[in-house]
């Protein structure tokens, strides 16, 4: 093969791996996106875990202190402490027994657990590709610039 057709060669392998690297900084960009997303579907439910183990242990007409964001409460006072109203999906809200609300929102955080933990992996996997992209992108860089440099000499 010759030196022409060879730079030719790494020139189109150069231009094929500037895409694939941009299309993998996508997908871990939208991974990172995702991944704040669960982060934060975790933290909300796991408050909601806590604040539930805490109406437990309260009794009927006790006061409480109640967060409602922003490092804010409300004071109220506990109506019933064995029923909750769990959030089904679509604005959908069903009062249910404070036991079996509990057990819907471990089940909740158990599957975003797993789904946290395939999307790390996931973006693990990105991040090796986009790593040994950039590695053979510098290597195709430095091979066409010494060809260039060694054809105008």
């Amino acid at each position: 093969m010759s030196r022409l057709a060879a730079r030719g060669k790494e020139e189109e392998e150069l231009r094929k791996l500037s895409v694939e690297m941009r299309f993998l900084e996508q997908t871990a960009e939208t991974l990172q996106q995702r991944l704040s997303m669960l982060n934060a579907a975790i933290t909300d439910l796991s408050y909601a875990t806590m604040t539930l183990d805490g109406v437990e242990k309260e009794k009927e007409n006790s006061d409480l202190l109640v967060p409602i964001g922003g490092g804010s409460y409300v004071k109220m006072r506990l109506a019933s402490s064995d029923k909750v109203v769990v959030g089904i999906g679509a604005g959908v809200s069903v009062e249910k027994p404070l036991s079996e609300g509990k057990a819907m929102l471990k089940e909740r955080l158990e599957e975003l657990e797993k789904s946290m933990v395939a999307a790390q992996q996931q973006f693990g996997q990105i991040a090796d590709r986009i790593n040994s992209g950039r590695n053979r992108l510098e290597t195709l860089l430095s091979s066409v610039r010494e060809e260039k440099a060694a054809g105008n000499v």
